[in-house]
This record gives C-alpha cells, sequence and structure tokens, in this order.
C-alpha cells in the first residue's frame, strides 16, 4: 500500500490547488456582485444575477468537489502512513478544517446575495477575499518546513499575524482606490 502515498499526495495537491483557486476566486464574485449595486437598473440586476449564478456553479462543482477530494486523500496518505501524525500536521489540519468552515461561511454569502439580504459591503468583501491567502500560507509552511522540524510556531503565528494586517491595509487601500473610481 505504501506504493500507492506519492500518488495519493500528487492527488492531494493537485485536488488543494483546485480548492484554493476557488476560494480565491469566489472572494472577487462576492466584491463584483457587491459593487453591482452602482450600476443603474437593468444591469445591475442582469449583472448580480450573472455573479450568483457564477458564484453558485463555482462552489458546486469546483470548490466542494475540490474540498472534498483534498479531504480524502489527505486522510488516505495518513491510513497508509500514520507516522507522519505529528505537531505541524495537527496544526495544518486544524486550519484546513477551519477553511472548510470558511468554505461555509462564503455558502452562507451566496445564499445571502441570492436572497439581496447581505450587509457586506464592497471594502468588506475584499477583505474576505483575502482570508484564504493567510490559510494557505501558513498551511503550505506547516507542510513544507513543519515536517522537517525547522519550523518555529511562534514565528509561523507572528509572520501570518504580520502578512494578514498587511493584506488588510492592502485591502483598504484597493477598496478606497475602487470607491474613488466610481465617484
Amino acid at each position: 500500500m505504501i506504493q500507492f502515498y506519492f500518488y495519493f499526495k500528487a492527488l492531494h495537491i493537485i485536488a488543494a490547488v483546485a480548492w484554493f483557486a476557488g476560494l480565491f476566486y469566489i472572494g472577487r464574485i462576492f466584491v463584483y456582485h457587491v459593487e453591482a449595486n452602482a450600476h443603474p437598473s437593468p444591469k445591475q440586476e442582469i449583472l448580480q444575477e450573472e455573479y450568483i449564478r457564477m458564484a453558485d456553479r463555482l462552489y458546486r462543482f469546483i470548490m466542494q468537489p475540490a474540498m472534498i477530494a483534498t479531504f480524502i486523500f489527505g486522510f488516505a496518505m495518513i491510513a497508509i502512513n500514520p507516522d507522519i501524525l505529528t505537531t505541524w500536521l495537527y496544526i495544518k489540519l486544524v486550519l484546513v478544517f477551519l477553511l472548510a468552515g470558511y468554505q461555509g461561511f462564503c455558502k452562507g454569502i451566496i445564499k445571502q446575495l441570492a436572497d439581496k439580504n447581505t450587509k457586506l459591503n464592497s471594502a468588506q468583501m475584499r477583505f474576505i477575499n483575502e482570508i484564504p491567502t493567510l490559510f494557505l500560507i501558513g498551511i503550505v509552511l506547516l507542510a513544507v518546513v513543519g515536517k522537517v522540524g525547522q519550523l518555529n510556531y511562534l514565528y509561523l503565528g507572528i509572520a501570518v499575524v504580520i502578512i494578514g494586517i498587511l493584506l488588510f491595509m492592502a485591502t483598504r487601500a484597493g477598496a478606497k482606490r475602487a470607491k474613488e473610481n466610481q465617484q
């Protein structure tokens, strides 16, 4: 069974890349949907209907299957080689489960946008769009550096917080620039 380990690892990475692609794109769709409010009717309604359709298809046909495949192949690797269950992997699993929760949060936003019942503005949607980046940084560092025992978890936490602050500042600047361009 050990000969399948690297095939499962490759499939796990491919699924994770597809999952993150969906997570990165859905946030942009949310931003575009909210910014469509600046357009006059009927263009506003047409754009918003299309963004809802895009978000729903992205969620159902890319994000959900990719997340499931990521979990299946990840747990298959653990089943084949339970010795990999060390500190870095437990922390990575926590981040992956939190990422799955973030995906559920995105599903809630899709429903709110479809029901025209969201209170989130463009700047907030831009911030939501950056959350997967923080997960990606933490997960990749854990998988690459944590595996060889060279990762200082305190430094990892500090780095993620600093990058989060920088992303927040860049997101605010982008939102401000977008608002100025609309005027």
